[in-house]
């Protein structure tokens, strides 16, 4: 993929050197013309959250002990809009009709379920951004915000269109799709991918369930009840998912990384002692035993072998605590084997059982809630190597694991589960439900700084300070009752 941008760049240049000079104004690393597919492209690699990244760290999975690395702190200042990504959706739509496709191709419905992503992912992580007014300009060069409600309604309502233009193109045979390195062109698939990911929304929007402008339930249960419609993941061959080649794209954790990460990162607590406690064969296969332990006569098949370190821990006691083998590291075989490492999904099988399951649970559909809870555990060790043949029985006879008949202890198993699913996996996801839900207790301490806190949103752009100020500051008053744009400060969606 990365070849294919260098030989677009040098393609461009080569036609500028054989042209006039007053050719020559126009920007040579801004191609006026490209293929709808080279766009597309350049869009699907901009929706990848990789494994093993801050936001992992954030997500709780894994830790720096090591200050050159990184840390565990929550002190967040400003993050970035999405709107180069969006002008990449709004051009691979142009370039489309560009080429006399007709209105309706995969490319325009594609850019309306784009579109959903990238303002949901600006938006989960600041709250009101601008919608209506972006992407005019210089006709506009001071958007209002729009609500966080207003970009769910608008979100939801491209993804509905995008369902139907699809649905019409697989009916039709299309198949001028081009350049998709995740779901090899396959409209069928991305469908599920459209209906799968509203599926995600809507319960993100659990705590809005209330809301009857937003009629959550009802278009939760219209997306169950009618997968004739709006089919949505039936397995893991399903995920929308990044697959390292080992050449140009190797898995971030690698032989080549071993002697610089290796020691200077350690599991976390949160997530592994959680794997720990429920006696999961996850366990043995995403670390490696704790030194120390295995001194004190253990093995790396007992599960008291393993222990995570928490995320609000100091870093120089994490460190000195590493030093002595206290901690469990990230395990060697299975992640610094290879160059190829496993695909790192983006919305996948797992969650949207999980999913299903949660939404049973709260009564927004009938249906065996068990099941999608059975169902998502099983094809998350199926992805990880976890032999479900093997341990399944053993597993689920556990009062901890077996779905409970409480409802509220069942919701919170299924939270749990869907956790450990997320596992360097879905970029914020994990976060986004801890957030919403509290589970798991994300675990602090002078290590997460932001006064012991986990912050809630991230900051503005500054620039919006100096360009949008009316705007901006008008977006943080009706949100948060004030014109400070504090990490700590709790969304509507939340409310």
């Amino acid at each position: 993929m990365k070849n294919i941008y260098l030989l677009l760049i040098v393609l461009v240049i080569s036609m500028a050197s054989c042209q006039k000079f007053s050719a020559l104004e126009k920007d040579p690393n801004r191609p006026g013309q490209v293929p709808p597919s080279l766009v597309f492209t350049a869009v699907l690699h901009s929706t990848y959250y990789a494994p093993w990244s801050d936001v992992s760290r954030w997500n709780q999975f894994w830790c720096s002990n090591y200050a050159y690395y990184n840390d565990q702190t929550y002190d967040w200042t400003n993050t970035n809009f999405n709107y180069s990504q969006l002008q990449n959706v709004k051009q691979m739509v142009a370039e489309a009709k560009r080429v006399n496709l007709p209105d309706n191709n995969p490319y325009s419905a594609l850019g309306k379920f784009f579109n959903a992503f990238f303002f949901v992912d600006m938006s989960m992580r600041l709250g009101d951004v601008p919608l209506t007014d972006a992407l005019k300009g210089l006709e506009n060069t001071q958007p209002k915000y729009d609500t966080q409600k207003d970009i769910f309604k608008q979100a939801l309502a491209w993804l509905e269109e995008a369902n139907s233009d699809l649905q019409l193109l697989i009916n039709s045979g299309d198949r001028t799709l081009a350049g998709d390195f995740m779901l090899d062109n396959d409209l069928v698939k991305w469908q599920k991918v459209v209906n799968s990911y509203k599926l995600r929304l809507l319960i993100t929007l659990s705590k809005k369930s209330a809301d009857s402008d937003l009629n959550i339930k009802s278009l939760f249960s219209a997306v169950v009840t009618n997968p004739t419609k709006y089919p949505v993941f039936t397995s893991l061959d399903d995920n929308l998912k990044f697959t390292f080649n080992g050449s140009t794209d190797k898995y971030p954790l690698n032989p080549d990384e071993y002697g610089k990460t290796a020691t200077r990162n350690n599991m976390s607590a949160t997530y592994l002692n959680t794997l720990v406690a429920l006696r999961d064969p996850r366990t043995f296969i995403v670390a490696d035993p704790a030194a120390a332990k295995i001194k004190e006569g253990l093995h790396a098949t007992d599960y008291e072998a393993y222990v995570g370190a928490s995320s609000g821990e100091s870093l120089d006691d994490m460190s000195v605590k590493m030093l002595n083998g206290e901690y469990s590291p990230i395990s060697r075989s299975h992640y610094y084997g290879s160059y190829l490492g496993e695909p790192c999904i983006q919305i996948g099988y797992s969650e949207l059982c999980f999913n299903i399951a949660e939404a049973i649970n709260r009564g927004w559909v009938n249906g065996n809630a068990e099941a999608y809870y059975i169902k998502g555990i099983q094809a998350s060790w199926t992805f990880h190597g976890a032999n479900v043949a093997t341990n399944w029985d053993t597993y689920y006879a556990q009062q901890s694991v077996k779905y409970s008949s409480d409802n509220a202890s069942a919701l919170q198993q299924i939270l749990t589960q869907k956790y450990l699913a997320f596992f360097n996996n879905s970029g914020w996801e994990a976060y986004i439900n801890y957030r919403r839900t509290g589970v798991p207790t994300f675990l602090t301490g002078v290590g997460t700084g932001n006064s012991q806190r986990i912050a809630k949103r991230w900051q503005y752009p500054s620039s919006e300070r100096t360009t949008n100020a009316t705007n901006y500051n008008s977006a943080l008053t009706s949100q948060f009752g004030t014109d400070t744009d504090d990490i700590n400060s709790e969304m509507w969606i939340y409310k």
